[in-house]
């Protein structure tokens, strides 16, 4: 394996958008939880191209110059306003926007000498976590970093055989379905200036953001004088990664079981309703929790991301740029009833906290907060459960930026912890699901036992050589 250390960054510049009058965006409840919590850290692996006249730095550069004059507020920067008492003048809260004044986005050139794709995504292996952490730029910023940092950056790192495209995206301007919205609208820009697709229809962000009334939506103000007494510094753990792939047979094969078992347990509303999400986050669930060896009396629950947008009622456009997603959880669930009840009983209990997540249980959640502002930190996080993040409806694969599709995505260390979970699209579509699943190393050990759980899961390809078709 390639020394660590061996990632040399080259050049590094500003890219900015057209000038355009300046704004303000507030950043709401949904937002300003994020603010205490690492920069989305996202990348994906490509072939380099064919043609060595390609300056792919360059060519990235100008077709994000492009993309910022629609999604201008990736190109701001965060600002802070203290709120007083309208009779004392005393502080009684602070609030933070987004200054949309095009302060502009990193773009990093780096190369990596000795490096391959394989080093890079090795087949039913540990994900190199030192060698990718160093593909990301703003490695271990924090969201609130945003009044200094830029909000994006990217960096593209030069492989012995590919290349390496590293996002860090600051997670209190959106989540990640606004992201990738963003990301493939580049991508499609950076396709069409090569000739080599038309020109994509002008992408329609909405920038405005929800208010539980309908109205205009005011800033979310946190209860401090300022936000930085609210943020805190996740202490970092002894992790091990593997990326888990699981084909669309095989998930089919776990939703049936999971099916069968609610059917001979009489539960034939639990199986009706059943999604191989259940499936597969009801087998994490399980087979974590058994890896961990907790007390059969002990108690946990799996917890999962889940987009907003079309549970409210009005709903939110798909093209709401900014965060609206909520963590929902299980009933917790003793660790000895997990286990003994069987796959199927955790499955229907997904699904059912996945129904009880409707336009109410939305709004009361953010009055909730209203009344009583927080920020989410590690300690929101517990050493029980699991959760599961990110998601399989995201389009990474179709980030072609002008010399094929990805072959792999994979992630940094940012917002990581035993238990979690990240759910990306399989490279071969069809509905299949690679999981990046984070645990202690000797949890890690204990799973890799687990016949349950690795009869689940689809041995992994190699990357594909330079020489196959991507």
């Amino acid at each position: 394996m390639p020394s660590p250390s061996i990632v040399r960054v080259l050049s590094k510049r500003t890219v900015a958008p057209p000038p355009r009058p300046r704004e303000r965006i507030p950043l709401t409840c949904w937002d300003a939880a994020m603010l205490s919590s690492n920069y989305i850290q996202k990348g994906l692996l490509f072939h380099k191209p064919a043609s060595s006249a390609l300056q792919v730095v360059d060519h990235l550069a100008t077709a994000l110059g492009d993309a910022l004059l629609h999604y201008y507020p990736v190109a701001g920067r965060f600002a802070t306003e203290q709120h007083r008492d309208e009779r004392t003048g005393a502080v009684v809260g602070c609030s933070v926007h987004v200054d949309c004044d095009g302060q502009g986005v990193e773009v990093l050139h780096a190369v990596a000498e000795g490096v391959t794709m394989a080093d890079v995504a090795p087949p039913d292996a540990d994900v190199p976590r030192d060698l990718l952490a160093q593909f990301f730029p703003l490695t271990d910023a924090l969201n609130y970093g945003g009044r200094e940092q830029p909000l994006f950056a990217v960096q593209a790192t030069d492989l012995a055989d590919g290349v390496f495209i590293g996002f860090a995206y600051n997670h209190a301007l959106s989540d990640g379905t606004a992201f990738w919205d963003f990301v493939n609208y580049w991508a499609s820009l950076a396709r069409a200036r090569l000739g080599l697709a038309p020109a994509p229809s002008m992408p329609k962000p909405s920038f405005e953001r929800w208010s539980p009334d309908g109205g205009v939506a005011g800033p979310a103000v946190l209860p401090c004088a300022d936000v930085s007494e609210l943020i805190e510094r996740a202490t970092p753990l002894r992790l091990r990664e593997r990326m888990l792939h699981f084909s669309a047979d095989s998930l089919a094969a776990l939703k049936e079981r999971a099916r069968d078992e609610l059917l001979a347990a009489g539960d034939a509303a639990g199986a009706a309703a059943l999604t191989r999400f259940q499936a597969l986050s009801s087998l994490l669930w399980r087979c974590i929790t058994r890896a961990r060896r907790l007390a059969p009396e002990k108690e946990t629950a799996c917890r999962a991301a889940i987009n907003n947008r079309a549970r409210l009622r009005p709903q939110l456009p798909q093209e709401y740029f900014g965060n609206t997603i909520y963590a929902i959880g299980t009933e917790p669930a003793r660790a000895g009833d997990l286990l003994a009840r069987g796959h199927g009983w955790a499955a229907a209990a997904v699904g059912r906290a996945v129904a009880a997540h409707t336009d109410a249980a939305i709004r009361a959640r953010v009055a909730e907060w209203t009344t009583k502002p927080m920020v989410y930190t590690h300690r929101f996080f517990d050493t029980t459960g699991t959760m599961i993040g990110s998601s399989p409806r995201f389009d990474m694969y179709g980030c072609d930026f002008g010399w094929g599709r990805p072959l792999a995505a994979r992630s940094g260390r940012a917002n990581k912890f035993d238990g979690k979970t990240s759910l990306y699209p399989g490279r071969e579509g069809g509905g299949s699901i690679d999981a990046e699943l984070t645990l202690m190393p000797e949890n890690m050990v204990a799973l890799e036992q687990d016949d349950e759980f690795w009869a689940g899961v689809t041995p992994d390809a190699p990357v594909p050589t330079p020489h196959k078709k991507a």
